[in-house]
Formats: structure tokens, C-alpha cells, sequence
């Protein structure tokens, strides 16, 4: 973006902000809670798939996905709860960000609900053998666990999915019209003049198959 389109446009500071969009009131301040009450506690034992945002030592931020049948994130009380770290591409994001920094952002989501669950707090990392147990799958219990000490909870309204039109089955995409993971993510760590071969391709994409199939835990 041109330098002096920047300098017009840019919003840099939150009272430039506010004086644009306003300011919040009524019940979007009063909603924010400082512990899981019951319609948190029902909202997380329902919900599959929640997003966790992270940020490291150096300012860097990440989201990722965690997900698993619904009710694995375990609430250990009004005030705490734990998320499984289940086996992945070992990258650690997520975990090295949260030792560097521990505040988290977590978004919960429930197929078929438009509402959704917001909570901020700061995290820690558990490897208590006790706990990890409780979130055994197929007999195999986590390394560790995402242990979060909650500082806010609210319901977010359904603006963005009714917009997106996310759980309509009319507005589903097929899936291919995207070509494999295995091949996007070929071509993309390949030199610029040169296609993935198409055997490696199919390797990749045997590999990542057979990863769904025997390593989700």
C-alpha cells in the first residue's frame, strides 16, 4: 500500500477508533463474566472445536485449531479449565507461545450454533499424569495438557456466522476445488520453476491419510 495512502487511512489510535464506531454498552459490557457459569459449563460440554490465539516472546501471533468429541475440554472448575494437546506436526506453536507468554485467547464452537463462546485468560502446561488420564481417547492419553485459569467468558452473537452463512448447506464448498494438502503444500516449498512430481505427490498424500487414520491420538 502506497506510503501516502497509508498516512491518510491508517486509524492509529483506539480514541480515532472509537470516535469512528462508538463505544460499547448495556449488556455487551455486562455479558463479560469472570468465571463459567452453568451456560458456560453446557456451551464448552457440547462444543467439539474450539480455536486457540497465542503470542510469542517476540510479539508473533498464532491461532490453532483443537478439536475432538464434544465435552474434551474439561472443566475443572468455575474458574479453570483443560484442553488436550493431541498429536500433531510437532511444530508447537501453540505450547512454546504459551511458555513465552501465557495470555490466551480461546473461541469455542458448536456445529449448528451461530452463537458463540469467547474466554481470555492466562495458560500454563500440565503434564499431571491424573489429568491427562481423564482425556484418554482409544486408550491413549495426551503428553500434556492446556491448562487455562479463566479471566473473562461471554457468548458472542451470531453476526459473523449468519453472515458467512457457515453451517448452510447451501453455501458448502466441494472440496475439490482446491487441489490436495499434500500438493498445495508441495508446491509451495517448490523452487518456483518446477512442479511437484506427481509421485511424491501421491506419496505425500498417502502419508497424510494415513496419519488421519493412525495418528489422531
Amino acid at each position: 500500500m502506497p506510503e501516502d495512502h497509508q498516512s491518510d487511512w491508517t486509524v492509529r489510535s483506539a480514541a480515532a477508533l472509537r470516535e469512528m464506531i462508538g463505544t460499547a454498552e448495556g449488556l455487551a459490557v455486562k455479558k463479560s463474566l469472570k468465571r463459567l457459569d452453568k451456560h458456560c459449563r453446557q456451551f464448552i460440554a457440547l462444543s467439539p472445536f474450539l480455536a486457540i490465539g497465542t503470542q510469542g516472546a517476540a510479539g508473533q501471533a498464532d491461532v490453532s485449531p483443537r478439536g475432538d468429541p464434544a465435552g474434551f475440554v474439561l472443566v475443572l472448575d468455575d474458574r479453570t479449565l483443560a484442553i488436550p494437546d493431541r498429536p500433531g506436526n510437532n511444530r508447537l506453536d501453540t505450547l512454546t507461545n504459551i511458555l513465552a507468554n501465557p495470555n490466551v485467547g480461546l473461541l469455542f464452537l458448536v456445529p449448528g450454533f451461530e452463537d458463540t463462546l469467547r474466554i481470555n485468560g492466562k495458560a500454563t502446561l500440565s503434564r499431571d499424569p491424573q489429568l491427562l488420564e481423564r482425556m484418554a481417547v482409544n486408550d491413549r492419553a495426551p503428553k500434556v495438557a492446556i491448562v487455562v485459569e479463566v479471566e473473562e467468558a461471554f457468548l458472542h452473537c451470531a453476526k459473523a456466522f449468519k453472515r458467512s452463512r457457515l453451517w448452510d448447506p447451501a453455501a458448502q464448498i466441494d472440496r475439490k476445488v482446491l487441489p490436495s494438502l499434500g500438493r498445495i503444500i508441495l508446491e509451495q516449498v517448490a523452487e518456483a520453476d518446477r512442479e511437484p512430481d506427481e509421485s511424491v505427490v501421491e506419496e505425500v498424500d498417502r502419508e497424510i491419510e494415513e496419519a488421519y487414520r493412525t495418528n489422531l491420538y
